[in-house]
């Protein structure tokens, strides 16, 4: 399994995004480090997660319109957010920013760190990170990638990946260790 950067860490990162993003491939993938053809998924899931020494619990929660009411039950225990988004399906676009606005707004996330993955970039139609995060409208509320101190500002960054070829999620998981020490 490769190293993620979460090392000497333990947190609680919730999965969201809408459904058929790649929530629960992501969590197989980290979990096994290998595909399967995933269920949709109907109810909350969790794994333990311990990549290289790294601890953490890893929420998968589902992203139809019924699981997504009971994403604000997980804000408590929250130490991080990987929201995952289908950049090729240009259609859901703005229900997922809808979504991801109600998140960036939520006073209880106000200082939780947030990763966006841009999923299933080796699709033809998927977006670009420009253009993903223009439609996002979070081009201006990134923080940037690389190592920052940032006081009063939560991190946000944008990431472009593919699970399904093991590309880009590592680096976005790098980032957001720097947030969880």
């Amino acid at each position: 399994m490769q190293n993620l950067g979460l090392a000497n860490v333990k947190a609680n990162i919730v999965f969201l995004g809408l459904d058929n993003a790649g929530k629960t491939t992501l969590l197989h993938v980290l979990k096994s480090n290998h595909l399967k053809a995933p269920n949709p998924t109907f109810h909350p899931t969790s794994e333990e997660l311990t990549i290289e020494g790294i601890d953490f619990k890893a929420w998968d929660l589902g992203g139809h319109r019924t699981a997504r009411k009971v994403w604000r039950d997980y804000f408590p225990v929250v130490d991080a957010i990987v929201y995952l988004v289908d950049a090729s399906d240009r259609e859901r676009i703005p229900e997922t920013h809808e979504e991801l606005d109600k998140l960036l707004n939520d006073t209880n996330l106000s200082k939780i760190p947030f990763v966006i993955l841009g999923n299933k970039v080796d699709n033809t139609t998927a977006l670009s990170e420009d253009e993903l995060a223009s439609e996002l409208y979070i081009h201006n509320i990134t923080t940037g990638k690389g190592c920052h101190l940032l006081n009063g500002i939560r991190p946000i960054e944008i990431f472009m990946c593919s699970i399904v070829n093991h590309e880009g999620y590592g680096s976005a998981f790098k980032w957001l260790s720097q947030y969880l020490k």
